[in-house]
């Protein structure tokens, strides 16, 4: 009993959260009552002075500053992609080749993929690419649901793997490790995923027996209605921004920003020097193409910027921060590390036991950062208090662990029905494409979502049976490099 009223804090903010449960207030609001209510459960079943309480809570947010400083610069970089032409020359460069009903769906997984590591964004990437690839679709006579499905995955791939996303940041960080290292690890495994979706939705389009009609950009765009552009512009605006873009075209030399922060990333250059050459760059080429008109306005773009990483992110990240330091100061995660090491035999087991662990609290919590800040510390903690091996060895937990709590939040979160990033998946749908209101489901974006399936399941099951050092990079240490101490 007192384990579980420990415990009760995390059902709690998961409550508040969840629609379905009648509340679905936003984490802003529900971290401090949550947070309200785990200090009370500290003072009276864990006995803790309320003193020591806001001590843990306020030493969890210090150990987050940096984080802040990444994520200014992150949504910085993202909004000068996408006002600048980088994204759109991204998508005029996939759009040249001309597409048919086939090749619909797995170009639009592809497009938005690496346009998702562009922005940084799953959101932004998702509400500027289903306009287009919808209404392209609908000339062709593609398949919507695959269609849907596919800019569902892309935008979610990005925000795994990129260097510049929200997640990407926060989840390395709280493991401790450099964003850039993460980025090693995982990334053959990343674009082998990528690469089994492109081609489950193409052998599912040719299976669908779909027609070979070839597309044009700017006749889907121009068959957008104004409802939809409205729509657009109400809610992301920067989808209005790049759609006028590609219609008008950019250079498409507008990609090289992009390359530039890859190729940075990929030599190991520290992640502020990345971002911060991703809006010097675009800067630079955005005067040379035409799509920046002053410094002045460019720098008013970049102040915007940090301020909207400042306006809801970071104020709840400090709320779900104080709140887990009040959890791990009352040890209210204890009954279910010791539940975990009981079934765990050896490290790979408690490994496969933090995948899934990932898993289970963003279906709770049904928002991804929020399960990606309450599951870091747990999993960090259970892992260095039971593994004993070297240094490196303990680092490349880490960061399997931080790629754990992303990729089960993003590509998790598109499995999950009651999801936000599905509710706001649909809503972005029924606002650009209405014809798909009452034909299109949630389920039916589940159910053919081949890359989120894709990624979930091979890195569980990668991890549990040890094939993943088969993937360059992406294999975990082995027995006896590393030991489960059973205590």
């Amino acid at each position: 009993m007192l384990a579980l009223l420990k415990l009760s804090p995390v059902l709690v903010l998961g409550i508040l959260m969840n629609g379905s449960a009648g509340f679905g207030l936003d984490i802003l609001i529900a971290a401090p009552i949550a947070l309200i209510y785990a200090l009370i459960i500290g003072t009276i079943c864990a006995r803790a002075k309320f003193s020591d309480l806001m001590e843990s809570a306020v030493d969890s947010m210090k150990n987050i500053v940096l984080v802040f400083l990444i994520l200014q610069l992150a949504y910085a970089v993202a909004t000068c992609f996408m006002e600048t032409g980088v994204a759109a020359s991204i998508i005029n460069m996939a759009l040249s080749l001309g597409l048919t009903a086939k090749l619909v769906a797995a170009t639009s997984l592809v497009v938005t993929a690496i346009l998702s590591i562009a922005t940084g964004t799953s959101w932004g990437t998702f509400a500027a690419c289903a306009p287009i690839f919808l209404w392209l679709n609908h000339i062709v006579n593609g398949s919507t649901i695959l269609t849907i499905a596919a800019i569902a995955g892309g935008s979610c791939f990005g925000d795994n793997i990129g260097l510049i996303s929200d997640t990407t940041v926060v989840s390395s960080s709280l493991q401790g490790v450099q964003i850039t290292d993460r980025v090693r690890h995982q990334g053959v495994w990343s674009f082998l995923c990528l690469a089994a979706g492109i081609a489950a939705f193409y052998f599912a389009a040719v299976n669908m027996g779909l027609p070979d009609t070839i597309g044009n950009a700017n006749e889907a765009i121009t068959q957008i209605p104004q409802s939809v552009w409205d729509a657009l512009n109400e809610k992301r605006p920067a989808a209005v921004t790049l759609l006028n873009q590609v219609r008008a075209g950019v250079p498409y030399y507008m990609v090289i920003p992009l390359i530039i922060v890859l190729v940075l990333a990929a030599i190991g250059v520290n992640t502020l020097v990345c971002l911060s050459s991703g809006i010097i760059s675009s800067l630079c080429f955005g005067y040379l193409a035409g799509t920046v008109t002053g410094l002045g306005k460019f720098l008013e773009m970049v102040q915007s910027s940090f301020a909207d990483a400042g306006s809801w992110v970071i104020v709840m990240m400090l709320w779900i921060a104080a709140f887990g330091g009040v959890m791990r100061r009352m040890d209210a995660f204890d009954s279910i590390a010791k539940l975990i090491m009981k079934c765990a035999h050896n490290v790979r087991q408690l490994m496969f036991a933090n995948g899934l662990l990932c898993l289970i609290g963003n279906a709770a919590l049904a928002d991804e950062m929020a399960q990606i800040v309450t599951i870091s510390p747990i999993i960090k903690d259970l892992t260095e208090r039971n593994v004993k091996a070297d240094p490196k060895a303990m680092y490349k937990l880490a960061l399997r662990n931080a790629t754990f709590t992303d990729a089960m939040g993003v590509f998790g979160s598109q499995l999950i029905p009651w999801h936000v990033y599905l509710a706001f998946f649909v809503g972005i749908i029924y606002a650009v494409y209405p014809m798909a209101e009452g034909t299109i489901s949630i389920a039916d974006i589940i159910l053919h979502n081949y890359l989120a399936w894709i990624a979930v399941l091979s890195m569980l099951l990668l991890t549990l049976t040890g094939l993943d050092r088969l993937i360059p990079l992406f294999g975990l240490p082995r027995e006896p490099e590393v030991q489960l101490i059973k205590d």
